[in-house]
């Protein structure tokens, strides 16, 4: 029986096909040129991790391609350029805009800028043909600005075998900059390259939280060419939010305002605080263990930083006890330890952690009753209430988030590679752990396919809440068994009211260490169906810390950790300023960048915040469209295309 039905369902969709391709010479060219696209030289993948906000370092990082538009530039003009005028070339794509009006303001005469004008096209145009020597013409003229493609067309493909072409062509470049199209033309010829030097990004999760601009990443990955995301525990909560749990709203909020970073909130998204103030300003006052961290793009006011104290102080607390019913409703996650509020002794101000009593100190707890600690105020109800009804109602934050749904996942498989932000959780023998989910008992690869079903689950019926979709969002963000937290748990609450640091700690899941061995690295590949010899797993999540030496590049080149430090909060510990990823048909190269200053800088000098690219391996052979994602996309098209024609045949 199924098999008719497949039977019938392939002659329905040969039907659609044939009135698509409507000759067999219409399918025959299509099978020629995807058989010969299949032979092409693969794209350049690009991966960036842990954005966290920082919008500049990333756009910065984006347009330079890692680095890849400074080494094209190289390969082609070494020997013709000085170091100085490659510098300025470089600053030129990178930024347009602003390059060009400070080069215009440094001319003499016409004569001058017309002769920049002329040379600068001439290069960028040699720059997109060796950029583009891979593409084939149908993909590069849909990079080209479509205002300009009948012109750099006729520039790229000049042919003057004969010398019956040279006046047109420099006619071409002359009315070029006579109608005063020159700027434009060269602010898109620079775009173009930007676009062309990475033919795929991968985010490897961790978009929001701490920085001040992650609605402009968004915004900036919205409108990229080609791109996917691994959900990061970050990106989790702002999905949890989104989807209804009131838990995960109070911990990004809590996040935002102890990084002075609450005008995402209000400015970005729209979204009104000022119910949340007032209730803060009730009940909370000045507490040095909930000033923001110092913003480095910000000086506020002391009546702007108690402000942002008191609710700082507010949401803590809101979330501390909206923790509560989750952990008894869920017994599953085995987080009884963390219904912190019912063990205090509100008396004494005291907690005991393992049979040790400790000190809370520069405490905040008015609104808590000793009786039913986890019970929030009507008023801190309301405030929640009214959060979660304007976080899904803020048209901005639906369209980043629907974005970071359509174009992500947990993990992803790609070109032989595992892309996973966080970790496969394992205990120390290398075993897989797992917990039990709705009855059921899951670990390794299918209890993260359960965690991203209920993801999708949670975001598909947004105005359920304390469900086990939901509830498991906020799991991903802090559970011992979560493939995004890592850890056995999660110590804020020590952090803010306990001083003694040994309390601090969380301890990780054994994958951090055991992915340091070759051996783990390809038992975990095969688990998710990948093949153990050539995978790799490429993990963001945990910051690389370079300036004690630790490496990026582990398990004999089979595991990647690509989170460097964009996040200017951790670049004090990291020594430097984020680690990318570039994938070519040659092979693999970790860059690591130095701390990105301004843009002012690159456009003064040309100098790239960039440092030193490690080979990871290099390709025994050129890698092909074949051999990737993609070419096995494109085979089974050209399976389908042939087996219309046999259809055809049959049907003659």
């Amino acid at each position: 029986m199924q098999s008719i039905q497949e039977s019938e369902l392939k002659k329905q969709y040969l039907d659609l096909l044939a009135e698509k391709y409507d000759s067999e010479e219409k399918v025959a060219t299509e099978i020629i040129s995807l058989e010969s696209i299949l032979e092409l030289p693969k794209g350049t993948e690009h991966f960036v991790s842990d954005l966290h906000g920082e919008f500049n370092a990333f756009q910065h990082v984006l347009r330079n391609g890692s680095g890849n538009v400074k080494a094209k530039i190289h390969d082609i003009f070494n020997d013709r350029l000085t170091v100085q005028e490659m510098n300025q070339l470089t600053a030129l794509v990178y930024y347009p805009e602003d390059k060009i009006k400070l080069i215009k303001s440094e001319f003499n005469s016409k004569a001058d800028r017309d002769a920049w004008y002329t040379s600068t096209i001439h290069q960028l145009l040699e720059l997109i043909t060796y950029t583009s020597s891979k593409y084939t013409r149908s993909k590069l003229r849909k990079a080209l600005p479509k205002r300009y493609v009948f012109i750099i067309e006729e520039l790229l493909y000049k042919s003057n075998k004969y010398n019956n072409k040279n006046v047109y062509y420099n006619t071409i470049i002359e009315q070029i900059i006579n109608l005063h199209q020159a700027d434009k033309l060269i602010i898109s010829l620079s775009n173009t390259i930007q676009r062309l030097v990475v033919d795929h990004l991968h985010v490897v999760g961790d978009i929001y939280d701490r920085g001040p601009d992650p609605d402009k990443i968004m915004d900036t990955l919205i409108d990229y060419h080609s791109v996917d995301i691994q959900w990061g525990n970050h990106d989790a909560l702002w999905m949890g939010a989104y989807a209804g749990s009131q838990v995960c709203l109070a911990n990004l909020l809590r996040i935002c305002a102890r990084y002075d970073n609450l005008d995402i909130i209000e400015d970005a998204y729209g979204i009104n605080l000022r119910p949340l103030l007032t209730l803060a300003e009730k009940y909370y006052d000045d507490n040095p263990a909930f000033r923001p961290k110092k913003h480095p793009e910000k000086t506020p006011s002391e009546s702007e930083k108690l402000q942002i104290t008191k609710i700082h102080q507010a949401i803590a607390i809101i979330q501390f006890k909206l923790e509560g019913p989750i952990i008894k409703r869920r017994p599953e996650f085995e987080m009884e330890s963390r219904l912190i509020l019912d063990r205090i002794n509100y008396r004494e101000l005291t907690l005991d952690i393992n049979g040790q009593t400790y000190p809370l100190e520069h405490t905040c707890f008015k609104t808590i009753d000793p009786r039913n600690p986890t019970a929030l105020l009507e008023e801190e109800k309301e405030v929640m209430d009214k959060l979660i009804i304007s976080f899904q109602e803020s048209e901005k934050l639906r369209r980043h988030i629907d974005f970071l749904m359509k174009k992500g996942n947990l993990y992803l498989r790609y070109n032989g590679n595992l892309l996973i932000h966080g970790c496969i959780p394992v205990d120390e023998n290398g075993n897989m752990e797992g917990m039990e989910i709705e009855g059921e008992y899951y670990d390794g690869h299918a209890l993260i396919d359960k965690f991203e079903y209920h993801v999708r689950k949670a975001y598909n019926d947004i105005e359920t809440q304390d469900d086990i979709s939901t509830d498991l969002v906020w799991y991903l963000w802090t559970g011992k068994y979560s493939s995004l937290f890592g850890k056995r748990a999660m110590t804020t609450f020590e952090r803010y009211f306990i001083s003694d640091k040994a309390t601090h700690k969380e301890v990780k899941n054994p994958y951090y260490h055991l992915r340091e061995d070759e051996n783990m690295v390809k038992k975990m590949l095969k688990e998710f169906d990948m093949d153990p010899e050539t995978g790799r797993i490429i993990n963001g999540h945990t910051p690389i810390k370079e300036r004690d030496g630790e490496n990026p590049i582990k398990a004999n080149g089979k595991m990647l950790v690509i989170d460097g430090g964009f996040s200017k909060a951790y670049q004090s510990t990291t020594g430097i300023a984020g680690y990318t990823l570039l994938y070519n048909s040659f092979g693999m190269q970790l860059v690591a960048h130095q701390q990105f200053n301004s843009k002012e800088n690159v456009l003064k000098t040309g100098e790239d915040e960039l440092s030193i690219r490690r080979v990871v391996d290099e390709e025994l052979e050129r890698q092909l469209i074949r051999d990737t994602n993609k070419g096995a996309a494109l085979q089974e098209e050209i399976e389908m295309l042939k087996a219309l024609m046999a259809y055809r045949y049959m049907k003659k």
